[in-house]
């Protein structure tokens, strides 16, 4: 079965009311002490008198870190309609077909420096925090998750398909018979032969290539039966990595 990965948007949709979160229905039960722990720890980081210099935020993100000491209490949201931005827009979730949600269900998986590893159907309160963070106590969050990731995703032998940014790449990277199987979207603008890497048109490409996954009702079995999907609507190269595969979708102006 093929595993779409994701990065969570630094937007993130809350609610008024609505129950708070309950561990037990999480994905990924495993993950739940990491998760209590780092919790923990961003609550009580958020509301010391440095957190916004620990967070790497602004002071007009004050709500947000408020909103971190109040996780156990804060009304839930499933993954599903929690994250915002780019990539989350062209993916457009809320307009899948029904048919396609329940592919989404158990290939999108979003890796959370707050939650770790989180599927569509999972509800969580809104948070701040990036995995690019180090926490007090806990050192970086990307070696935190390391070890626990690598133990809850052992058991996936699908092609990966990786449209996540680097600090979330450093929280679990495949390795072995994984990682040949493991793919990670790039995207590049090509203008008059010179080729460079735009942020904003990546992300949007990523959110698309997602969706054409789930939408095309097929599990690629290798990384170049994927590339051949994928090449259908766009110009896309395969290419072998050091570990891995790299498919580069290129986008020209």
């Amino acid at each position: 079965m093929t595993l779409i990965l994701l990065p969570p948007s630094e937007g993130k949709t809350g609610r008024s009311r609505g129950r708070a979160v309950d561990f037990g229905t999480l994905s990924f039960p495993e993950l739940n002490p990491v998760r209590e722990q780092v919790l923990e720890t961003l609550a009580k980081v958020s509301a010391s008198a440095d957190a916004f210099d620990v967070l790497e935020v602004g002071a007009s993100l004050r709500h947000e870190v408020d909103r971190n000491t109040r996780w156990r209490t804060e009304p839930s949201v499933p993954v599903s309609e929690l994250y915002s931005g780019v990539l989350y827009d062209a993916l457009g979730y809320s307009t899948l077909s029904s048919g396609t949600k329940r592919r989404a269900a158990n290939r999108l998986l979003v890796v959370s420096a707050a939650w770790g590893a989180l599927r569509p159907a999972d509800r969580v309160p809104p948070y701040r925090l990036s995995m690019g963070t180090t926490l007090p106590g806990h050192g970086p969050l990307a070696s935190v998750w390391r070890d626990p990731l690598s133990a809850a995703l052992k058991e996936v032998d699908g092609v990966i398909v990786d449209c996540r940014s680097s600090t979330y790449v450093a929280a679990w990277r495949p390795t072995g018979e994984q990682a040949d199987k493991w793919v990670s979207v790039n995207v590049v603008r090509e203008r008059d032969g010179v080729r460079t890497v735009v942020s904003h048109m990546a992300k949007h490409t990523r959110g698309l290539v997602a969706r054409h996954l789930l939408e095309s009702g097929k599990d690629p079995g290798t990384p170049k039966s994927l590339h051949k999907l994928i090449s259908k609507r766009w110009n896309a190269e395969l290419d072998r990595a050091s570990s891995g595969w790299t498919l580069t979708v290129v986008e020209h102006d």
